[in-house]
């Protein structure tokens, strides 16, 4: 018998909501959050070493002093739930990449894979961005703010799935199901 792979999509769809809240962190503190998503990332680092990363307490330290700019290269339904004060759009700093010069450009997504696959890329085409290390994930973790699109601080992050299912402690996860993505 021939699986249906629509049937098994829509089983998963609906059954979203029942797991959302209960990924992989139930019961982790913040600091073993944390070491599990800088292990995920230094995983993901394998497929971008000559990208340069940032630490989110460096990163922080340049958008206090205003000389960097945070590009977010997630999705507008991931963005819309949060993303770091100030992030622009990756859709936006490709328009215009030399506006930024003489700042540090970070790009970030959930865990900061996707931001480093975009980073190797643009290297190729002399385009330098520096990856933040653990991506929004561990910029929170870290103690950074996010806040909606309005630019209120929120307590809700969108974590692409339940794999990267590791918010801070009274933060919000949220994952939307696949036809989303």
């Amino acid at each position: 018998m021939k699986p249906n792979k629509k049937l098994f999509l829509a089983m998963i769809v609906l059954a979203a909501p029942i797991f959302a809240d209960k990924g992989f962190c139930r019961g982790l503190t913040d600091a073993e959050k944390i070491a599990v998503v800088y292990d995920m990332y230094a995983e993901y680092k394998k497929s971008f070493p000559r990208v340069a990363d940032i630490s989110p307490e460096d990163a922080m330290k340049l958008q206090q002093s205003e000389s960097a700019v945070f590009v977010d290269t997630r999705k507008p339904a991931e963005i819309a739930v949060s993303k770091i004060p100030g992030a622009i759009t990756e859709e936006e700093f490709r328009k215009d990449p030399a506006r930024h010069r003489g700042k540090t450009v970070i790009v970030y997504c959930t865990i900061s894979y996707r931001s480093g696959m975009l980073a190797k890329n643009l290297a190729e085409k002399g385009i330098e961005l520096t990856n933040l290390k653990g991506g929004i994930l561990a910029w929170a973790l870290e103690g950074g703010t996010v806040v909606d699109p309005q630019g209120n601080p929120v307590r809700k992050i969108h974590v692409y799935g339940k794999k990267w299912n590791y918010p801070p402690d009274g933060y919000q996860a949220v994952m939307f199901s696949l036809f989303e993505r």
